[in-house]
């Protein structure tokens, strides 16, 4: 063998390698791309089961609390307006809303001891709890799938497969306004 047939071997074996890397780096960025959107499909999945779940505790509030008419539009307000979202922001800023007048919901329910001990408001309560358990976490893998996403395609090598084949950067689902704030507890 000569050294031109060495060197080419070489070259052969060295294209193969890139050749490999490419398609695997590839493939990986298309599953945490898929991962992503996986995530986001769950977020909404629950996001909906809350959507259907608030009419009905309205419905049970309403029957005691009949002059609380403003809080009742607050929340159907914020309920389409979490129908009504597209983009990650717009999910999150109307989430942070509803959260917001769910929370104004449950503290005129305190005031209605009767409605308090009805079965049918109490099975709506733990399933609406239970539901916003779900969003959480949801909203937690979603967030950890957007950083690996993101982590891969801004570290070398992977970064240069990201940019030449176009992988953009995903939006992380941030919490809005009075989400942030410290709750206030009163006895």
């Amino acid at each position: 063998m000569d050294i031109f047939s060495i060197i080419l071997m070489g070259l052969v074996v060295l294209a193969i390698a890139i050749i490999l890397f490419i398609i695997l780096a590839f493939n990986g960025l298309v599953t945490k791309k898929v991962r992503i959107d996986n995530a986001w499909s769950q977020i909404d999945v629950q996001l909906k089961r809350r959507y259907d779940l608030i009419p009905n505790l309205v419905e049970s509030v309403k029957g005691y609390a009949k002059h609380e008419k403003e809080l009742f539009e607050n929340v159907t307000k914020a309920r389409a307006a979490t129908a009504s979202g597209q983009t990650v922001g717009e999910k999150a800023k109307a989430d942070s809303m509803l959260s917001g007048t769910l929370k104004s919901l449950f503290a005129v329910a305190e005031n209605y001891p009767q409605l308090r001990a009805n079965e049918n408001f109490k099975m709506l309560q733990e399933e609406l709890s239970n539901t916003e358990n779900k969003i959480a976490y949801s909203r937690q893998f979603y967030n950890d799938s957007v950083l690996e996403y993101n982590t891969s395609i801004q570290t070398i090598p992977t970064n240069i497969v990201a940019g030449i084949t176009g992988f953009a950067s995903r939006e992380f689902f941030k919490t809005e306004g009075s989400e942030r704030e410290n709750v206030k507890v009163q006895f």
